[in-house]
């Protein structure tokens, strides 16, 4: 037997170079997302936003999915299961599990369910990780819901997914809000509001009080005051107006500017 070699060290980065080092799943998976919310944010249809990309429904909707925008009671179902076998079992187990349980095939769950590679954009991520449309689709979505489905859960959904946009008060004094979270990672009750360099906290008690004060959704209210005696009513009166669920008088509108037409 001959003389064995030496050892030598891998450099680093060495290896089986990528075929195609330009590809990059993670990107090219984002760059759909952000096209596939765009043509939904438009009420196409699935076969719609499939044949203007070039993929076919299923697979728009995985998509959708994986963004955060796309909602049906189907996939909320299957989303659910899952989760609850994850807890205790693989990712393979938790599938066949899931379409045990709801009598499915595994590609009708893998189907309902966010891409496994790339980036998921879940319906609570922070909105910096997503894009302007899955954003803007996150507010229309949740102000839907609660529209159908008028409770608290459902309008303080509508409020978090406000956080961080630009308002304006009555006399057209610009401010925004944010939502924190506690150590456990659930949001608190309490909006931050920031103007400049001050922050004040807003009550979530307040703003459900002056929402109870709303004699009628749409209808116009002349000033803050009328919806009531309550603290911090002048940046929930703004808020209301930007959400649609007040108007104001047509000399306000030029200091509070004018909201985008929503769709119904």
């Amino acid at each position: 037997m001959g003389e064995k070699r030496p050892y030598k060290p891998r450099k680093p980065g060495g290896g089986r170079k990528k075929l195609k080092p330009e590809y990059d799943a993670g990107k090219n998976l984002k760059e759909q997302m952000d096209a596939a919310v765009a043509l939904y944010g438009e009420d196409c249809s699935l076969q719609s936003i499939g044949d203007a990309l070039n993929l076919n429904p299923i697979k728009v909707r995985k998509i959708l999915i994986t963004a955060g925008v796309y909602e049906s009671d189907v996939a909320e179902k299957v989303q659910d299961t899952f989760e609850e076998y994850r807890e205790t079992q693989s990712y393979k187990e938790a599938i066949l599990s899931t379409a045990n349980a709801l009598q499915l095939s595994k590609a009708s769950v893998t189907s309902y369910l966010p891409y496994k590679k790339g980036v998921y954009y879940s319906s609570t991520a922070d909105k910096e990780k997503i894009s302007v449309g899955a954003e803007r689709q996150r507010r229309y979505r949740a102000m839907k819901r609660w529209r159908d489905d008028p409770t608290e859960e459902n309008f303080w959904r509508v409020v978090v997914s406000y956080a961080g946009v630009g308002f304006k008060t009555y006399s057209g004094l610009p401010f925004a809000y944010e939502v924190r979270k506690g150590r456990s990672g659930e949001y608190t009750k309490e909006l931050w509001i920031d103007r400049r360099e001050n922050s004040k906290s807003l009550a979530w008690s307040s703003v459900l009080l002056a929402l109870q004060n709303i004699k009628k959704v749409g209808g116009v209210v002349d000033r803050p005051k009328a919806l009531g005696d309550i603290r911090g009513v002048t940046y929930i009166y703004g808020m209301f107006y930007r959400f649609g669920l007040i108007d104001v008088p047509d000399e306000v509108k030029e200091k509070m500017g004018h909201p985008k037409k929503r769709k119904k």
